[in-house]
């Protein structure tokens, strides 16, 4: 494990190759380089830790194929809750589920069988804060040193007001929201998008005319009527931003800043996170009461859980999410293996995958349902 963790030797992704991909039975066509790496990644933390995995539902005409997915856990792992670092976080979702704000969106299928969405990331990285304010203060004063004194409460997939006029009237909602003090003793809240495998291609929300409007009304952007602000990899960004402005503009929280986090090695979720920072207007040309945009790569937060003294947690979510050295040296491994062709009978080729047809797939015990981030083959 390196010792820093925001400095991974890496220079960027690797490139997995497609038979290390079907040997541990993840090989989706569509996945980004980023998305395949990181679904191998979850595979091995699968195995790691005894985690029995599912299927993948692919509906055809002829029936439901049923494909084993191994970055997908089995209704009885996913019911358990063993998509989540430990019980207690576990726990914690649940009690957030059963209170969660009214029209909040979660998807059940994904937080608790898909161990590749960004979902559960978000409760394995901050409901340790959540239940643990001190160590919240500590690891938010690391990161955003001149915005933050102490954390107050951490508030999941929330909005200050789903489909009110005053906002987008629409149902834009952050991952996260951290209530804070500055360290001037001022109320803030810190708005928070939380990225992993996405390839930041959409699906984008539906246009509305109040979208152009509020773009205009914040004074945030160097041209508000930009095309690039509409595009599928940076409209969530622009809506985010915007809400979290009109939030103190409606006075919902004196102060606020709005947070991106997304793994350094992801280019395409660093790329729009640069692109975004480009519409906006320079900082320094803001006024003071604007809200800021923050980028911040996920290994930078998990570096600063482990200098706050979380030092198990840190590496528990480092060897879960972005130990991708471990991704590196298999797919190296792949290149030096026996070469068949020199007649070694140890050296025996890996049977494929099975596939079942049916004519109604059930998901019961054979694990989790229809998954919508990839498509696989075998």
């Amino acid at each position: 494990m390196p010792a820093s963790y925001a400095a991974p030797a890496l220079p960027r992704i690797p490139l997995v190759p497609q038979s290390l991909l079907k040997a541990h039975g993840v090989d989706c066509i569509i996945d980004t380089r980023f998305r395949a790496a990181a679904r191998l990644l979850q595979s091995l933390w699968l195995k790691d830790n005894n985690i029995a995995t599912g299927l993948h539902i692919r509906p055809e005409t002829n029936g439901d194929v049923l494909i084993p997915l191994e970055s997908l856990l089995s209704r009885e792992a996913a019911n358990a809750g063993r998509n989540f670092l430990s019980p207690s976080i576990h726990t914690f979702v649940r009690h957030e589920l059963i209170l969660r704000e009214e029209g909040a969106c979660y998807d059940e299928e994904r937080l608790f069988g898909n161990a590749l969405s960004s979902m559960p990331l978000a409760f394995n990285v901050f409901a340790p804060l959540a239940m643990d304010l001190t160590l919240a203060s500590t690891v938010f004063r690391q990161l955003l040193p001149d915005f933050v004194n102490d954390v107050l409460a951490i508030r999941f997939e929330t909005s200050p007001g789903r489909r009110e006029e005053r906002f987008l009237n629409d149902g834009t909602a952050f991952d996260l929201a951290i209530e804070v003090t500055t360290p001037d003793g001022e109320s803030a809240t810190i708005f928070t998008e939380l990225k992993y495998s996405e390839s930041m291609e959409g699906p984008a929300a539906r246009y509305r005319e109040r979208y152009d409007q509020a773009s205009r009304e914040v004074g945030l952007y160097i041209d508000p009527d930009a095309s690039m602000l509409r595009s599928l990899a940076l409209e969530q960004l622009w809506r985010e931003h915007m809400t979290a402005t009109l939030a103190v503009n409606e006075g919902v929280t004196p102060r606020a800043m709005f947070l991106a986090i997304g793994p350094r090695l992801n280019r395409r979720v660093q790329a729009a996170f640069r692109c975004y920072a480009n519409e906006l207007i320079p900082e320094g040309d803001l006024a003071d009461d604007k809200v800021r945009f923050q980028a911040v790569t996920l290994e930078i937060v998990i570096d600063a859980i482990h200098q706050a003294g979380a030092v198990e947690l840190a590496k528990k979510l480092w060897a879960r999410y972005c130990d991708f050295e471990r991704v590196f040296h298999l797919a190296m491994a792949e290149y030096t293996q026996p070469d068949p062709s020199n007649g070694d009978p140890t050296d025996k080729p890996r049977a494929s995958s099975p596939t079942t047809r049916t004519s109604k797939a059930k998901n019961g015990s054979r694990g989790i349902g229809e998954i919508s981030d990839a498509s696989v083959t075998r």
